[in-house]
């Protein structure tokens, strides 16, 4: 990948049917932390200044803002994981700064649909009628 302004970056994800990540949990967090890049994340304040939102629109709740962080103001508007080494690693900045990024897929299952297991166990009940 290469590094690209948030925009960019959201815009690169939205043609690939995905979105910039949005991080969930301590888990999402330390996974991300293990790319050693700083990158962009899907949270953006650039709607309502001071007002943190993931790109799905959900407001934020559970956060990993590095000490000091944010403090950009009008000026900031997205944000980057900065540090692998501390869980508290985001740091607000410039939209149009270039930086590497993760997209990330919801995937929906529907109910009929059947799992490998399910697949192969059909598949030997079927030969074993031959």
């Amino acid at each position: 990948s290469i590094e690209k302004t948030w925009k960019e970056s959201r815009d690169d994800c939205i043609l690939k049917g995905a979105n910039l990540v949005i991080i969930n949990s301590k888990e999402e967090q330390d996974f991300l932390r293990k790319f050693q890049k700083l990158m962009w994340i899907g949270l953006t304040d650039s709607e309502t200044e001071g007002t943190w939102k993931w790109v799905d629109g959900t407001p934020l709740n559970e956060s990993y803002w590095d000490s000091g962080e944010p403090n950009g103001g009008e000026k900031e508007n997205c944000v980057k994981i900065k540090k692998f080494d501390s869980e508290k690693s985001w740091n607000d900045l410039r939209c149009t700064a270039p930086l590497y990024s993760i997209c990330e897929m919801k995937v929906h299952v529907e109910a009929g649909f059947k799992t490998l297991t399910q697949e192969r166990e059909d598949l030997k009940r079927k030969l074993n009628n031959l």
